[in-house]
Protein backbone atom coordinates (compact mmCIF):
# COMPACT_ATOMS: atom_id res chain seq x y z
CA UNK A 1 0.00 0.00 0.00
CA UNK A 2 1.17 3.35 -0.93
CA UNK A 3 1.33 5.92 1.95
CA UNK A 4 0.45 9.24 0.81
CA UNK A 5 2.73 12.23 0.92
CA UNK A 6 2.03 15.91 1.10
CA UNK A 7 5.11 17.40 -0.17
CA UNK A 8 5.72 21.10 0.20
CA UNK A 9 8.37 23.70 -2.24
CA UNK A 10 9.17 26.47 -0.55
CA UNK A 11 11.41 27.44 -3.26
CA UNK A 12 13.04 30.61 -3.49
CA UNK A 13 11.10 31.91 0.15
CA UNK A 14 11.60 31.58 3.56
CA UNK A 15 14.10 33.30 6.40
CA UNK A 16 14.94 32.06 9.91
CA UNK A 17 11.71 33.61 11.22
CA UNK A 18 9.98 31.15 8.45
CA UNK A 19 10.72 28.49 10.67
CA UNK A 20 8.52 28.94 13.08
CA UNK A 21 6.25 27.43 10.56
CA UNK A 22 7.44 24.21 11.01
CA UNK A 23 7.45 24.32 14.39
CA UNK A 24 3.63 25.22 14.64
CA UNK A 25 3.13 22.11 11.36
CA UNK A 26 4.48 19.69 13.48
CA UNK A 27 2.70 20.82 16.70
CA UNK A 28 -0.47 20.41 14.90
CA UNK A 29 0.35 17.01 13.10
CA UNK A 30 2.56 14.91 16.17
CA UNK A 31 1.11 11.57 14.16
CA UNK A 32 0.06 12.15 11.02
CA UNK A 33 -1.30 9.15 9.07
CA UNK A 34 0.36 10.60 5.83
CA UNK A 35 4.18 11.42 5.25
CA UNK A 36 4.49 15.04 5.20
CA UNK A 37 7.44 16.77 3.66
CA UNK A 38 8.90 20.39 3.59
CA UNK A 39 11.65 21.31 1.06
CA UNK A 40 13.00 24.71 2.19
CA UNK A 41 15.87 26.74 0.55
CA UNK A 42 19.46 25.24 1.54
CA UNK A 43 20.28 28.51 3.86
CA UNK A 44 17.35 26.77 5.67
CA UNK A 45 17.60 23.01 5.38
CA UNK A 46 19.82 22.31 8.65
CA UNK A 47 17.85 24.24 10.75
CA UNK A 48 14.86 23.26 9.76
CA UNK A 49 15.61 19.75 9.75
CA UNK A 50 16.92 20.65 13.90
CA UNK A 51 13.31 21.82 14.32
CA UNK A 52 11.62 18.69 13.25
CA UNK A 53 13.96 16.54 14.77
CA UNK A 54 11.97 13.62 16.49
CA UNK A 55 8.78 14.80 14.74
CA UNK A 56 7.13 13.52 11.83
CA UNK A 57 7.42 16.24 9.91
CA UNK A 58 10.69 15.47 7.48
CA UNK A 59 12.39 17.68 5.40
CA UNK A 60 14.23 17.87 1.79
CA UNK A 61 15.99 19.82 -0.72
CA UNK A 62 15.00 21.53 -4.04
CA UNK A 63 18.11 20.45 -6.35
CA UNK A 64 21.62 18.53 -6.06
CA UNK A 65 24.81 18.33 -8.32
CA UNK A 66 24.99 14.62 -10.39
CA UNK A 67 28.66 14.64 -8.85
CA UNK A 68 29.29 14.02 -4.87
CA UNK A 69 31.92 16.76 -4.78
CA UNK A 70 34.33 18.69 -6.50
CA UNK A 71 35.08 22.48 -8.30
CA UNK A 72 30.86 23.14 -8.68
CA UNK A 73 31.03 26.33 -6.64
CA UNK A 74 27.16 27.20 -5.81
CA UNK A 75 26.28 23.79 -5.91
CA UNK A 76 25.18 21.22 -3.32
CA UNK A 77 25.70 17.32 -3.63
CA UNK A 78 23.27 15.07 -2.81
CA UNK A 79 25.38 13.78 0.29
CA UNK A 80 25.36 17.64 1.47
CA UNK A 81 21.82 17.28 1.77
CA UNK A 82 21.50 13.80 3.22
CA UNK A 83 24.24 15.39 6.25
CA UNK A 84 22.16 18.37 6.77
CA UNK A 85 19.29 16.43 7.73
CA UNK A 86 17.51 15.90 4.13
CA UNK A 87 15.64 12.49 3.63
CA UNK A 88 14.25 13.52 -0.11
CA UNK A 89 15.56 16.30 -3.31
CA UNK A 90 13.48 17.59 -5.76
CA UNK A 91 14.77 17.02 -9.34
CA UNK A 92 13.84 18.40 -12.66
CA UNK A 93 11.49 20.73 -11.77
CA UNK A 94 10.45 23.04 -14.82
CA UNK A 95 11.58 26.01 -13.20
CA UNK A 96 15.25 24.44 -12.88
CA UNK A 97 15.07 23.44 -16.84
CA UNK A 98 13.31 26.63 -17.45
CA UNK A 99 15.89 29.02 -15.66
CA UNK A 100 18.94 26.76 -15.64
CA UNK A 101 18.12 25.06 -19.18
CA UNK A 102 17.99 21.61 -17.37
CA UNK A 103 18.32 18.46 -19.91
CA UNK A 104 16.61 15.12 -19.34
CA UNK A 105 20.04 13.63 -19.05
CA UNK A 106 21.16 16.13 -16.44
CA UNK A 107 18.21 15.50 -13.98
CA UNK A 108 18.39 11.36 -14.95
CA UNK A 109 22.24 12.07 -13.61
CA UNK A 110 21.06 14.05 -10.83
CA UNK A 111 18.51 11.36 -9.77
CA UNK A 112 21.21 8.63 -9.73
CA UNK A 113 23.14 10.61 -7.16
CA UNK A 114 20.67 11.04 -5.14
CA UNK A 115 19.47 7.63 -4.61
CA UNK A 116 23.52 6.49 -4.46
CA UNK A 117 23.71 9.05 -1.07
CA UNK A 118 20.27 7.61 0.03
CA UNK A 119 17.52 9.81 -0.58
CA UNK A 120 14.25 10.07 -2.55
CA UNK A 121 14.64 11.34 -5.79
CA UNK A 122 11.06 13.80 -6.79
CA UNK A 123 11.75 13.41 -9.91
CA UNK A 124 9.06 16.54 -11.84
CA UNK A 125 7.39 16.24 -15.07
CA UNK A 126 5.27 18.24 -17.23
CA UNK A 127 4.08 20.08 -19.92
CA UNK A 128 3.55 23.56 -21.08
CA UNK A 129 0.05 25.12 -22.17
CA UNK A 130 1.72 24.79 -26.08
CA UNK A 131 2.20 21.24 -25.79
CA UNK A 132 -1.28 21.22 -23.47
CA UNK A 133 -3.25 22.57 -26.60
CA UNK A 134 -1.41 20.46 -29.49
CA UNK A 135 -2.45 17.79 -27.68
CA UNK A 136 1.31 16.39 -27.08
CA UNK A 137 1.45 16.10 -23.35
CA UNK A 138 1.30 11.91 -22.84
CA UNK A 139 4.34 12.45 -25.87
CA UNK A 140 6.01 14.86 -23.43
CA UNK A 141 5.74 13.14 -20.25
CA UNK A 142 6.69 9.81 -21.58
CA UNK A 143 10.00 11.67 -22.75
CA UNK A 144 10.52 13.02 -19.77
CA UNK A 145 10.22 9.79 -17.70
CA UNK A 146 12.36 8.18 -20.20
CA UNK A 147 15.45 10.28 -20.16
CA UNK A 148 15.11 11.65 -16.51
CA UNK A 149 14.40 8.46 -14.65
CA UNK A 150 17.35 6.00 -13.34
CA UNK A 151 16.83 2.28 -14.08
CA UNK A 152 18.06 1.94 -10.08
CA UNK A 153 14.65 3.05 -9.49
CA UNK A 154 12.34 1.10 -7.22
CA UNK A 155 9.28 2.51 -4.87
CA UNK A 156 11.92 3.25 -1.87
CA UNK A 157 14.05 5.74 -4.03
CA UNK A 158 11.72 7.20 -6.65
CA UNK A 159 8.37 9.54 -6.18
CA UNK A 160 7.01 11.27 -9.81
CA UNK A 161 5.45 14.62 -9.79
CA UNK A 162 3.53 15.57 -12.30
CA UNK A 163 3.25 19.08 -12.14
CA UNK A 164 1.67 20.83 -15.56
CA UNK A 165 3.93 24.01 -16.43
CA UNK A 166 0.42 26.34 -17.12
CA UNK A 167 -0.72 25.25 -13.67
CA UNK A 168 1.85 26.24 -11.54
CA UNK A 169 1.44 29.28 -9.14
CA UNK A 170 -1.16 30.61 -11.71
CA UNK A 171 -4.59 29.39 -10.14
CA UNK A 172 -5.46 27.24 -12.75
CA UNK A 173 -5.91 23.48 -12.53
CA UNK A 174 -6.22 20.44 -15.26
CA UNK A 175 -9.59 18.91 -14.86
CA UNK A 176 -9.80 15.97 -13.05
CA UNK A 177 -10.09 13.79 -15.87
CA UNK A 178 -7.06 15.01 -17.31
CA UNK A 179 -4.81 14.72 -14.04
CA UNK A 180 -6.09 11.17 -13.87
CA UNK A 181 -5.36 10.49 -17.50
CA UNK A 182 -1.72 11.75 -17.01
CA UNK A 183 -1.45 9.38 -13.32
CA UNK A 184 -2.83 6.49 -14.60
CA UNK A 185 -0.27 6.76 -18.07
CA UNK A 186 2.82 7.32 -15.56
CA UNK A 187 1.32 4.65 -13.58
CA UNK A 188 1.02 2.65 -16.91
CA UNK A 189 4.97 3.54 -17.84
CA UNK A 190 6.42 2.43 -14.58
CA UNK A 191 4.66 -0.75 -14.53
CA UNK A 192 5.93 -1.66 -18.05
CA UNK A 193 9.49 -0.19 -17.79
CA UNK A 194 10.31 -1.79 -13.66
CA UNK A 195 7.59 -4.52 -13.77
CA UNK A 196 4.62 -4.37 -11.94
CA UNK A 197 5.43 -4.77 -8.23
CA UNK A 198 7.87 -1.52 -8.31
CA UNK A 199 5.29 0.38 -10.79
CA UNK A 200 2.58 -0.12 -8.29
CA UNK A 201 4.62 0.83 -5.65
CA UNK A 202 6.17 4.31 -6.78
CA UNK A 203 4.15 7.34 -5.35
CA UNK A 204 2.65 9.95 -7.67
CA UNK A 205 2.28 13.52 -6.79
CA UNK A 206 0.02 16.29 -8.20
CA UNK A 207 1.42 19.54 -8.26
CA UNK A 208 -0.12 23.50 -9.68
CA UNK A 209 -1.94 25.22 -7.95
CA UNK A 210 -3.04 22.67 -5.08
CA UNK A 211 -5.15 24.46 -2.39
CA UNK A 212 -7.03 23.69 0.59
CA UNK A 213 -10.24 24.32 -1.46
CA UNK A 214 -9.58 21.43 -4.34
CA UNK A 215 -7.55 19.24 -2.55
CA UNK A 216 -10.37 16.89 -1.47
CA UNK A 217 -10.96 16.32 -5.51
CA UNK A 218 -7.40 16.25 -6.57
CA UNK A 219 -7.05 13.45 -3.91
CA UNK A 220 -9.82 11.48 -5.11
CA UNK A 221 -8.71 11.05 -8.58
CA UNK A 222 -7.36 7.54 -9.84
CA UNK A 223 -3.65 6.91 -9.17
CA UNK A 224 -2.99 10.82 -7.23
CA UNK A 225 -0.41 9.97 -4.26
CA UNK A 226 -0.68 13.51 -2.65
CA UNK A 227 1.11 16.49 -3.56
CA UNK A 228 3.73 18.84 -4.28
CA UNK A 229 2.65 22.29 -3.40
CA UNK A 230 4.27 25.64 -3.84
CA UNK A 231 2.59 28.85 -2.22
CA UNK A 232 0.06 27.33 -0.34
CA UNK A 233 2.91 25.23 1.86
CA UNK A 234 4.81 28.64 3.24
CA UNK A 235 2.14 28.81 5.72
CA UNK A 236 1.13 26.16 8.17
CA UNK A 237 -2.13 27.12 8.02
CA UNK A 238 -2.90 26.36 4.52
CA UNK A 239 -0.74 23.27 4.25
CA UNK A 240 -2.83 21.90 6.89
CA UNK A 241 -6.12 21.93 4.81
CA UNK A 242 -3.82 19.85 1.88
CA UNK A 243 -2.82 17.62 4.40
CA UNK A 244 -6.37 17.20 6.59
CA UNK A 245 -7.76 16.38 2.44
CA UNK A 246 -4.95 13.49 2.26
CA UNK A 247 -5.60 12.26 5.03
CA UNK A 248 -9.14 11.51 4.95
CA UNK A 249 -8.97 10.66 0.68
Amino acid sequence: MRRKLAAGNWKMNGMSAELEELSTLARMYPSPTVDVLICPPATLLHRAASTVQATDIQVGGQDCHANTSGAHTGDISAGMLLDAGASAVILGHSERREDHGEQNEDIRAKARAAMDAGLKAIICVGESLEQREAANTLDIIGGQMSGSIPDQSTGENLIVAYEPIWAIGTGKVPTLDEIGEVHDFIRTRLERRFGEGVGRSVRLLYGGSVKPGNAADIFAVSNVDGALVGGASLKAQDFAGIIDALQNA
